[in-house]
C-alpha cells in the first residue's frame, strides 16, 4: 500500500464521516415536529420507550444523537430515568440500519435491476436530486431534503473510495496477520472500542469495518469481537455529554454504559464458549459487509431481549453507583445538549416559558387581590415570583439566541422569533403586578380609602384584565387561535374602560367624594391594568402570527379590527359584559 492508497483512504474516510454527519443533521431538522411527536409519545410502558428510541434512531441515524437527547431530558426533568432506559435499549437497535444500507454496496451480479440496487447505481442520480433541491429551492425544508441526499452521497463515495483504497491491502501478509491477532476475542473487543471511542460513532466504525471486509481479509471470528466493542466504544458520547448534568442525567449516561457493556461482557463469554466448544467452520470465513450488517442487528437485539426484562435492574444498580446527593441539586431549566435537535430545544422552552407565564399570571391575580385586602406573605411570594421571571427572561433569550445562531428551518425561525417576543411580554406583567402591589401598599401606608363606586369599578377592571390574561395564555399554551382572536376586542373594550374610570375619577373629585392622595394611586391602578391587557394583546398577536407564519403583529390586528366581522360582534359581547352599572 503506497502513499497515494493511503492519501485515498483517508480522504475516503474524511467523506464517509462527514457525509453521515450531514446526512444525519439534515435528517433531524427534516424530522422536526415529527421527531418531537416520537418523543412525547414515551411513556412508562416499556416497549413504548423501546420503539421510540428505535425509531427517531432510525430516523436520525445515530444512537449516540439520540443518547445525548436522552441525557438533555433527564437533565431538564423532561424525562424520567425510568423511561430513558428504554429508550436507550431501543437506540441500540435503531443504529444498525446504517450498516444495512452500506451493505448494499457489497452487492455482486450482473443482472440489470439488481445492479440497480448498488449505491454506485442510484447515489449519483441522489446527488443530482439533491443539489438541485439544495440550490434551486429557497424553502428549508427542500434544502434540508437535498442535504440528506447529498450526506448520503457523500457518504456512499466516501464509502467506496475506502473500498477502493484498501483493496490493495487483500494481498498484503501483513494485513492479513493483523486480523489474526484479532480473532483473540478481548483485543477484537478492545480493537472496536477504542475506534468507535475516537471517531464517536458506533455507525461509522460499522462502515468502517465493512469497507475493510471488503478486501477478504477480515473473517467473522474477528469482526465479531470487533462489532462487539464498537457498542462499548459508543458510550464515550453519552458519558461527555453527562458531564456537568444532574445527577439522574449521570445515570442516563451511566444506564447506556452499563447496558452495552453487559450484553459485551455477557455474548462474549457465550461467543468464547461457542468458539471452544463448536469450533464452527464460518468462524474462519471471510465476512463480507450483508454479513457484518446481520451480526451488528443480531448483536444488539440479542442484548436488547437480554437487558430488557432486567431494566428496572439496571435503573437500580446505577442509582447505587451514583447515590443521591446529600445536599438537594438545582435542576436545570434549559439544557444546551438539545440545541442539535431546533425542535426538541424549542419544546423545551415551550415548557419553561409556560412556567415563567403562569407565575406571571400568578402574580397578577395575587397583586390584584392585595389592592382590596393586602397581605405580607403574598407580597413577598409577588416579589419572588417577579425576580424569578426576570431569570426566566434571562435565561430563555439566551438559549433562544444560541439556538438561532443554527441552522434553523423557517417554521422553527418563526416559533423561536415568537418566543423571544413572549418572554418580554410575560416579563413586563410581573413586573405590573409589583406596582400594582406597591401601589396596594401605598394605600395602607397612607391611610387611602376609596368610595364603594370606586371599589366596584376596580373589580370589574379587574375581571376584565383576569379574562384577557387568561384568553391570552389559553392562546399559547393551548395555541387556541379561538382564544387568540377574543383578546383583541377585549383589549379595546379595556381601554375605553380605564378611560371611563379616569372621567369618574374626577367627576368624584370634583364633588368631594375622594381624595386627592386616592386619586394618584387610582391613575396609577388603572395605568398598570390597562399595560398588563397591552402585554396580552402582543401575547395573542404573536399566536395569530406565528400561526400564519408571519410576525406583523400590529398589521394584522389593524386588518382584524377594520374587515372582521367577528371582532365586531366580540367588541359588543366585551362592552355589555363589563359595562358599569352607575
Amino acid at each position: 500500500m503506497d502513499l497515494f492508497n493511503v492519501l485515498n483512504l483517508i480522504g475516503g474516510l474524511s467523506l464517509f464521516l462527514f457525509g453521515m454527519t450531514l446526512m444525519g443533521q439534515a435528517l433531524e431538522r427534516r424530522a422536526g415536529n415529527r421527531l418531537k411527536a416520537l418523543l412525547g409519545r414515551m411513556t412508562t410502558n416499556r416497549f413504548a420507550g423501546l420503539l421510540t428510541g428505535l425509531g427517531v434512531t432510525a430516523i436520525i441515524q445515530s444512537s449516540s444523537a439520540t443518547t445525548v437527547m436522552v441525557v438533555g431530558f433527564v437533565n431538564s426533568g423532561l424525562m424520567t430515568l425510568k423511561q430513558s432506559i428504554n429508550v436507550i435499549m431501543g437506540a441500540n437497535i435503531g443504529t444498525t440500519v446504517t450498516a444495512w444500507i452500506l451493505s448494499l454496496a457489497g452487492i455482486e451480479s450482473s443482472n440489470f435491476f439488481i445492479r440497480l440496487l448498488k449505491p454506485s447505481s442510484f447515489t449519483p442520480v441522489l446527488a443530482l436530486a439533491g443539489i438541485i433541491f439544495y440550490m434551486a429551492s429557497k424553502n428549508s425544508k427542500r434544502k434540508d431534503t437535498g442535504l440528506i441526499l447529498l450526506g448520503f452521497a457523500t457518504l456512499m463515495y466516501g464509502m467506496e473510495t475506502m473500498s477502493d483504497a484498501v483493496s490493495v491491502l487483500r494481498s498484503v501478509p501483513s494485513f492479513q496477520q493483523m486480523f489474526l491477532a484479532f480473532t483473540n476475542p478481548v483485543l477484537g473487543v478492545i480493537a472496536g472500542a477504542v475506534l468507535t471511542a475516537i471517531i464517536q460513532s458506533s455507525s461509522a466504525s460499522v462502515g468502517i469495518l465493512q469497507a475493510l471486509a471488503s478486501t477478504g481479509a477480515v473473517s467473522y471470528g474477528a469482526a465479531i469481537p470487533i462489532i462487539m466493542g464498537q457498542n462499548i466504544g459508543t458510550c464515550i458520547t453519552a458519558m461527555l455529554s453527562s458531564i456537568g448534568t444532574t445527577r439522574n442525567a449521570k445515570r442516563a449516561a451511566l444506564v447506556h454504559f452499563s447496558f452495552n457493556l453487559i450484553g459485551a461482557a455477557v455474548w462474549l463469554m457465550v461467543f468464547c464458549l461457542v468458539k471452544a466448544i463448536f469450533a464452527p467452520i464460518f468462524l474462519t470465513q471471510a465476512a463480507d459487509m450483508m454479513g457484518i450488517a446481520v451480526f451488528h442487528s443480531m448483536f444488539n437485539i440479542l442484548c436488547t431481549l437480554l437487558m430488557l426484562p432486567f431494566s428496572q435492574v439496571l435503573e437500580q444498580m446505577v442509582c447505587r453507583i451514583l447515590p443521591d446527593a446529600k445536599v438537594p441539586e438545582k435542576e436545570k431549566e434549559l439544557d444546551e445538549r438539545l440545541l442539535g435537535s431546533p425542535a426538541l430545544a424549542l419544546n423545551q422552552c415551550r415548557q419553561v416559558l409556560s412556567n415563567m407565564a403562569e407565575l406571571s399570571i400568578r402574580a397578577f391575580r395575587d397583586s390584584a387581590a392585595c389592592v382590596l385586602n393586602y397581605d405580607k406573605v403574598i407580597a413577598d411570594r409577588i416579589r419572588e415570583a417577579e425576580n424569578n421571571t426576570d431569570h426566566l427572561e434571562d435565561l430563555i433569550s439566551t438559549y433562544l439566541l444560541k439556538l438561532t445562531s443554527r441552522h434553523l428551518g423557517d417554521e422553527e425561525s418563526v416559533k423561536a422569533t415568537e418566543y423571544l417576543k413572549l418572554i418580554g411580554d410575560y416579563e413586563r406583567i410581573a413586573d405590573h403586578a409589583v406596582n400594582i402591589l406597591e401601589s396596594a401598599e401605598e394605600i395602607i401606608n397612607k391611610n387611602v380609602e376609596f368610595s364603594d363606586d370606586a371599589v366596584d369599578e376596580y373589580r370589574t377592571i379587574c375581571a376584565a384584565v383576569t379574562e384577557i390574561l387568561n384568553l391570552s395564555f389559553s392562546a399559547f399554551s393551548e395555541e387556541d387561535i379561538e382564544a387568540a382572536r377574543k383578546t383583541e376586542p377585549l383589549e379595546e373594550v379595556i381601554d375605553m374602560l380605564k378611560e371611563d374610570l379616569r372621567t369618574r375619577h374626577f367627576l368624584r373629585l370634583q364633588r368631594g367624594e375622594c381624595s386627592v392622595a386616592a386619586g394618584f394611586v387610582w391613575s396609577d391602578l388603572l395605568t398598570n391594568l390597562e399595560r398588563v391587557s397591552d402585554h396580552c394583546s402582543n401575547i395573542s398577536g404573536c399566536v395569530l402570527d406565528s400561526a400564519g407564519s408571519t410576525m406583523n403583529i400590529h398589521e394584522n390586528q389593524r386588518v382584524l379590527k377594520n374587515s372582521d366581522e367577528e371582532y365586531k360582534q366580540e367588541y359588543i359581547f366585551f362592552q355589555h359584559k363589563y359595562r358599569l352599572t352607575s
